[in-house]
């Protein structure tokens, strides 16, 4: 797998650390909340004008913060869904996932089965940044992983396609978990396929074997469990088409950069 990572179309422009007023720091989505008409109104506030705010910036270098191993956080919670819990889930986890394989698909030249062995083979990029749950708690870990923009280039991503798609073995309430990004985030270079976490293979309760790390996106977006990368020009007619679990089913905005 070559180490070149793609340019993103030149019509596209970085965002950096920027979250308009407070809006931002009410996006939970790491786990469930109060899902009232109240506390719905408050979760769409701002979209427009944070992606807005965001995109006038042209730096696409900007980097999310990283830090030392000696700043890294003794306890690191399990967000989100601890455990798929399907057959097929566990068929995988009691084999130590050899026989896992991510899909790479939809709008791309040369779809792709790449195994976790061939994952681990693969130019690897690691990083140790926080990660900002707004429940309210944030938490310093390593992440090691195949940067996604490698993926897409392997694949022959099409220059149509818009936006990333990751499918997860997870559910929420039988409704599949699924998030989405797109292809600024896509190609930023922190924005990984992750296998490990703080020096180890990611355990069930973290996503194993595999889970997105995007570090310029709040813990939501962090989707775990991924089993398939569909590149799309739209999200339309996907699930809900709001473009990921919490977006479609309790209002959370599709754009959560910070």
């Amino acid at each position: 797998m070559s180490d070149q990572i793609i340019t993103p179309p030149t019509s596209l422009i970085t965002r950096r650390h920027a979250l308009v007023g407070g809006a931002g720091l009410l996006l939970a989505g790491c786990d469930q909340i109060n899902a009232s008409p109240a506390v719905q109104s408050v979760l769409s506030l701002g979209e427009k004008a944070t992606q807005g705010a965001q995109r006038l910036v042209t730096d696409r270098n900007a980097l999310a913060k990283e830090f030392s191993r000696a700043e890294m956080s003794p306890v690191f919670r399990e967000n989100g869904n601890r455990d798929p819990g399907t057959s097929e889930y566990k068929a995988l986890a009691a084999n130590t996932f050899a026989d896992w394989t991510l899909m790479v698909d939809g709008m791309v030249a040369h779809p792709l089965r790449i195994s976790l062995a061939q994952m681990m083979a693969a130019p690897r990029r690691t990083q140790i940044t926080r990660h900002d749950c707004v429940e309210g708690w944030s938490a310093i870990g390593e992440w090691s992983g195949v940067p996604l923009g490698l993926i897409l280039k392997r694949a022959g991503m099409s220059s149509s396609a818009k936006f990333v798609v990751f499918h997860c073995a997870d559910s929420t309430g039988g409704v599949p978990y699924y998030e989405s990004i797109d292809l600024i985030d896509a190609f930023h270079p922190q924005t990984i396929l992750a296998t490990h976490m703080n020096g180890a293979p990611l355990t069930v309760g973290h996503g194993a074997p595999l889970r997105l790390r995007v570090e310029r996106q709040l813990g939501y977006k962090q989707a775990k469990y991924v089993m398939r990368v569909e590149a799309v020009a739209s999200l339309d007619g996907i699930h809900g088409g709001k473009g990921g679990y919490w977006e479609d089913h309790k209002g959370y905005q599709w754009f959560a950069g910070i």
